[in-house]
């Protein structure tokens, strides 16, 4: 039986930390973390464009933004062949860049996803 899989999280090298202090050792237990992994500064906005050729090479918009909504919506790629009446071996092609998407199978994922618009997948 096939089953979405939620790939862990991955920060490169980074562990994530968390444990109880006494209130007044807060400060210094911050000051001690900034001075040996100072902050990084992630205010700095990115396109999505950049987002996907960074993180997704190679990859359309299209095809990240379905496998992204995909695993929001918690489907796996048969239910949402079951859903479609998408074969579930189009599906994964689609994901993966081998196969477009196509103006009516956007139309039919998009009303099975509950997206607001199409035209994202294409």
């Amino acid at each position: 039986m096939q089953a979405l899989t939620k790939k862990p999280r991955i920060d490169k090298g980074l562990v994530t930390l968390h444990f109880k202090v006494r209130p007044e050792h807060v400060d210094r237990i911050r000051k001690f973390v900034e001075q040996i992994e100072p902050a990084q500064d992630d205010t700095t906005p990115i396109t999505l464009d950049d987002f996907i050729s960074k993180h997704y090479p190679g990859q359309s918009e299209g095809t990240v933004y379905l496998r992204g909504i995909r695993y929001r919506e918690d489907l796996t790629q048969k239910q949402l062949a079951d859903l479609t009446g998408i074969p579930q071996r189009h599906i994964s092609e689609m994901e993966n860049g081998k196969r477009s998407i196509g103006k009516e199978r956007a139309k039919v994922l998009a009303t099975a996803l509950n997206c607001a618009d199409y035209r994202s997948f294409l």
